[in-house]
């Protein structure tokens, strides 16, 4: 007898108890387990995107030889250079195979790198939500913050021990003599900063995170890079 079934349930709680009123509580139980399995279930809309043509697009957009947009405009858009960019996709490409184009069972090709690493890097850009790149990228919202939990674990595993650490010695050394050469003696380099909303701030600690001007409790992210970097 299969113990998972509910009227084998139901049959044990009817052993165990005598009187009418615990039978009248297995039939309830009995009673709940049948409606909610005649219960609708709420159906995933399959949306064909055409992520085919999603690819195209960006790829002559910005990475075809003679892309319609200019370096400038990458760089303003993605908030790093293009040689950056596509040095991040070839690393997470070798790290995980998540980040390779595939191709299923039926020939058809997969969400380009290309493709996964725009929809991260434009969500992180312009702090939008995961739905406001599908209509260019053709890429689900789903998919998408699948692709910022892969990517930011990723980048985190391939570039943390390099870029993620403190300076040694020898670092220290190395930035000096930059700083001193491009006649800032003394600078280790450059700071730059930024106010995070902070969406769910505590009613009680609202007062030391508010800025006058801002209105919204935000914390302040502060980040010190090399020129190389």
């Amino acid at each position: 007898m299969d113990p998972s079934n509910p009227s084998h349930i139901a049959k044990m709680f009817m052993d165990y108890m005598n009187d009418d009123m615990d039978e009248e509580l297995v039939r309830l139980v009995m009673e709940e387990e049948a409606s909610s399995s005649k219960r609708p279930r709420r159906q995933r809309r399959n949306i064909e995107r055409n992520r085919e043509d999603g690819h195209d697009r960006l790829f002559n957009d910005y990475f075809s030889q003679t892309p319609v947009y200019t370096n400038e405009q990458f760089r303003r858009r993605y908030r790093m250079h293009k040689h950056v960019f596509l040095r991040i996709v070839e690393a997470l490409g070798q790290h995980d195979e998540y980040f390779r184009m595939m191709v299923n069972a039926t020939g058809r090709s997969s969400l380009s790198p290309l493709q996964k690493c725009t929809a991260v890097i434009r969500m992180l850009a312009y702090g939008t939500s995961a739905d406001s790149v599908d209509d260019y990228l053709r890429i689900g919202e789903t998919t998408t913050l699948k692709c910022v939990d892969k990517f930011t674990k990723g980048v985190i595993n391939i570039f943390g021990p390099q870029y993620l650490r403190r300076p040694n010695a020898e670092d220290i050394e190395r930035l000096m003599r930059m700083g001193e050469a491009r006649g800032f003696p003394g600078m280790l380099g450059s700071i730059d900063c930024m106010h995070w909303e902070w969406k769910n701030c505590p009613v009680a600690l609202k007062g030391k995170y508010v800025r006058g001007d801002h209105g919204k409790p935000t914390v302040m992210l502060e980040a010190v890079a090399s020129q190389d970097l």
